[in-house]
């Protein structure tokens, strides 16, 4: 996060700047963490005095000082409120869904996970507190396995934000679908419906937000996470309450065919293990890293499980795989938690590109003006953001996308990578016992990953050959 800071010119290594940048997640805090540091490197691109406060560090900050960091004042409890804002995101909408489909025995798997993830959180505050100099999750698979480590850290962050923005998108057109039910929208030689017309257009009223460089203009938005984690918590709770629908659905036990499925779904609602490290670094009592997981985790489980359950017992087989979309209509919290769901991804695109977006541009040759390195960065961003919109539109299925991306991508960044790293730092002192343990972890993730890759990919490819045929 740190490097040498003079008035004349402020340097920023480009072997640190990936490892820099890669806090943006599915997450909204990590998005806001990000958000500081693209802020800062506007100032180090544009070779002026950086007067960026990133947690509370002003001013002239020496290279060999990194190791104390003066603006590590997190506190204990501002560290769990953030960990759990960052753990807190798109996975919710899906629990009471995998738990239907799951039986109410698969919550065992919701927990284990949980508890699994809590220590492989655990194992990458070892990795940093092993390497000091280690900023970013990208840096601690560099330590660990070098150039390839960083390079194999950076595609799965890479593409785990792709996939989530596209899962991201479905949601918003699945919920602009309740919005504005009963409207009707045509535009003449288009042969796209109304739900994907106005999907099209709330993308594109968010398109030039991948133009800016300065994102403090939408930072306020990125404190939401929390706030619609809670809108939808309480709907749910009113709607059992006051809602006039019964509790009174009977949840199957297992069903074990859907197993691998539904652990996508569960392990992306635990996403969040590449901020992090960027969390680790800002706490003024690091050593207190782990009791904030364990405590931030079994807060955040608690919260997934009695969602999961409540609207398992509310909607029964009917449930949504967003739970917003089976919450009454006619209720007012309803509206504001279907609006909160719909505002967010319109909110989230320029920050989760921001990443991408500066490291692209310190790819781009020097001899280049920082005018045409923005339309360069502004049109790569562009471009994507509509490939995400049309793979959105192609494959409108939020659960099995949702699933895929667990499967696929969030099992290595939550489990697989975190284990790999710690043995290989750790390799010369590892009891037996550990590597063991963190051997077994990798097997069993790799087992579920593959597994519920495939049964994902299958139930995805289903529903579009059926989309196709009718």
């Amino acid at each position: 996060m740190m490097g040498k800071l003079r008035k004349s010119k402020l340097s920023c290594p480009e072997s640190n700047c990936l490892s820099h940048h890669q806090v943006a997640s599915e997450t909204i805090h990590g998005a806001n963490l990000a958000l500081k540091q693209v802020n800062c490197d506007v100032c180090i691109e544009e070779n002026e005095v950086c007067k960026c406060d990133n947690s509370g560090i002003k001013g002239m900050v020496k290279t060999e000082d990194v190791n104390q960091q003066s603006g590590a004042n997190s506190s204990f409890l501002h560290a769990v409120l953030n960990m759990s804002g960052m753990l807190i995101g798109l996975g919710q909408l899906s629990t009471p869904y995998a738990l239907e489909n799951g039986g109410w025995a698969s919550v065992l798997l919701l927990v284990g996970l949980g508890v699994i993830c809590t220590y492989s959180s655990h194992l990458l505050g070892k990795c940093l507190e092993r390497n000091p100099q280690s900023q970013s999750y990208a840096d601690i698979g560099e330590n660990a396995f070098g150039r390839k480590g960083r390079v194999l850290a950076a595609t799965f962050i890479y593409l785990e934000i792709f996939m989530a923005l596209v899962s991201y998108t479905i949601s918003l057109n699945d919920n602009l679908i309740t919005v504005f039910s009963g409207t009707e929208l045509k535009l003449p030689g288009v042969k796209l419906s109304t739900s994907q017309l106005i999907t099209m257009i709330a993308v594109l009223i968010a398109l030039p937000s991948l133009w800016l460089r300065d994102l403090s203009s939408i930072s306020f938005l990125s404190s939401g996470g929390i706030l619609m984690s809670l809108i939808i918590f309480t709907s749910v709770v009113c709607t059992a309450i006051f809602g006039g629908v019964k509790p009174n659905h009977r949840i199957p036990v297992l069903h074990m065919k859907n197993i691998p499925a539904i652990s996508g779904l569960y392990i992306f609602s635990y996403a969040g293990h590449i901020v992090f490290p960027n969390l680790y670094k800002a706490m003024k009592d690091p050593s207190q890293f782990t009791k904030v997981s364990i405590v931030s985790f079994a807060s955040v489980t608690a919260l997934y499980t009695a969602l999961a359950f409540m609207g398992a017992k509310l909607f029964g087989p009917q449930v949504n795989p967003q739970i917003t979309l089976s919450l009454p209509q006619h209720h007012f919290v309803t509206k504001i938690a279907l609006w909160s769901t719909v505002l967010t991804p319109m909110t989230k695109y320029a920050l989760e590109f921001a990443p991408f977006a500066i490291q692209l541009e310190h790819n781009l040759p020097d001899s280049l003006s920082c005018r045409m390195k923005l339309i360069i960065r502004g049109c790569v961003g562009s471009f994507l953001l509509l490939l995400i919109l049309a793979l959105a539109l192609s494959v409108p299925y939020f659960e099995h996308m949702l699933s895929l991306t667990g499967s696929l991508v969030s099992i290595c960044i939550c489990l697989i990578l975190p284990c790999a790293f710690y043995i290989k730092l750790s390799w010369p002192l590892i009891s037996r016992r550990l590597l063991t343990l963190n051997l077994s972890l990798i097997a069993f993730g790799s087992l579920l990953g593959v597994l519920g890759t495939i049964s994902s990919a299958k139930l995805l490819i289903k529903s579009l050959l059926t989309a196709h045929s009718t």
